[in-house]
């Protein structure tokens, strides 16, 4: 129908965005023009996170409670701006040997991506060529635990962290757990960083074995904030700082001061609920990029 599509300019790249008012998040009506700003207005404090690492997104064609499908691989008719990397796939289970990764690096690719509907962006803890220069640590809360106790979890993991000279930076998963995020020498392999994180989970595990589980039986978290150690596996992926989620709002994965955690654990904000992309975008106006410390790198961990 007439009007469907726009062409737009976006720093010099010529793109046809379509479907607009097209509703991604019914329970909030938010559209996929919604979705498209938010990228746009997000992409300053987003694109350095995604820079030099190959893209996994979680697309949503026809909105959050329809189908979606994960999409590793550059789709047909991928612009020929578009930057791409081929690269081995460890662990695929389609048998690919090697797959075309999308790199967002810029603001058209990212508006590219948001208009095919591409609502969730995933990276690996490495960039393209390297070895991990992030570690992350997941925080699974099996219910009744929350946010709340994952937020308990979460000071405890930062005070284990720092005895290392450890930094970490929390965030919210968008849904309902939590990451801390860590700045390493990117000179270490995704096996040394996953032995450590490992084991300070079953340390964490042991010294609290009412709160905290390092082992993944799922008959074991009830009650319980599961370590998730093995994220920094080469073939994982975790969701990028300001990527938006899946949920019934258009939630977002939100860096955290380490004074909201402390409320959290306290029973207040954020373990209520998820940020969402408007409040986001507040948030970054005023605080700035929490997560901008990942991007300068960090120490080498211990050995074990």
């Amino acid at each position: 129908m007439p009007g469907d599509r726009f062409r737009v300019d976006v720093q010099g790249r010529a793109l046809d965005l379509s479907n607009l008012d097209k509703v991604l998040y019914p329970d909030a009506g938010f559209t996929k023009g919604e979705v498209i700003d938010y990228y746009t207005r997000i992409a300053p404090v987003l694109l350095p996170h995604l820079a030099d690492r190959a893209l996994t997104r979680i697309r949503y064609p026809n909105g959050v409670d329809d189908k979606s499908f994960f999409e590793k691989n550059a789709p047909a008719a991928t612009p020929d701006w578009v930057h791409t990397e081929t690269l081995p796939v460890p662990g695929s289970s389609k048998g690919r040997e090697t797959i075309d990764y999308v790199v967002a690096d810029d603001l058209p690719t990212l508006v590219w991506l948001a208009n095919l509907a591409a609502l969730e962006l995933h990276t690996p803890q490495w960039r393209i060529g390297a070895h991990p220069d992030t570690m992350v640590v997941d925080l699974d809360p099996g219910p009744p635990a929350g946010l709340r106790e994952c937020c308990e979890v979460a000071l405890l993991l930062r005070d284990r962290l720092a005895s290392d000279g450890i930094d970490s930076y929390p965030k919210t998963s968008g849904k309902k757990g939590m990451q801390l995020c860590c700045p390493i020498a990117g000179s270490q392999s995704s096996d040394l960083v996953s032995d450590y994180a490992k084991r300070v989970a079953q340390e964490l595990e042991k010294e609290h074995p009412k709160l905290v589980v390092s082992r993944m039986a799922k008959n074991l978290r009830p009650g319980k904030v599961f370590i998730d150690w093995s994220q920094n596996n080469a073939a994982k992926t975790t969701v990028s700082p300001y990527s938006l989620r899946a949920q019934s709002v258009p939630a977002v994965s939100t860096p955290l001061t380490w004074d909201e955690v402390s409320a959290g654990a306290a029973g207040k904000r954020p373990a209520a609920r998820p940020y969402t992309a408007a409040e986001v975008l507040k948030r970054v106006e005023k605080q700035g990029d929490l997560l901008a410390p990942l991007l300068d790198g960090g120490p080498k961990l211990p050995a074990g």
